[in-house]
């Protein structure tokens, strides 16, 4: 399973970095395959082990936020493991 969030912090002005690296670090220390861009975190697991990752995220940003939002969108596809990089791969070997 793939998942790629976004969580985003509310009611803590405009600078959102700080809560949002809290959320990064959770991640970044699952040991589970991740990737962080400007917009989403996408994360590679089991149901179980991803949405245990994203709650315990979105935690760590309600330490400091008064509302979070929460934006998932999941590739649920059995029997694939290195999903992240294999569609890249895929991917580069079609462009040009």
């Amino acid at each position: 399973m793939i998942v790629a969030f976004s969580i985003t912090p509310l009611g803590v002005g405009e600078g959102v970095a700080e809560p949002v690296a809290r959320a990064v670090k959770v991640v970044r220390e699952s040991g589970l395959p991740n990737r962080t861009d400007a917009m989403f975190t996408t994360i590679e697991g089991d149901w179980d082990e991803v949405m245990d990752v994203i709650k315990r995220a979105v935690d760590a940003v309600k330490e400091v936020a008064p509302r979070v939002s929460l934006v998932l969108k999941a590739d649920l596809r059995e029997g694939v493991t290195d999903g992240m990089s294999s569609k890249i791969e895929s991917l580069e070997r079609h462009l040009p």
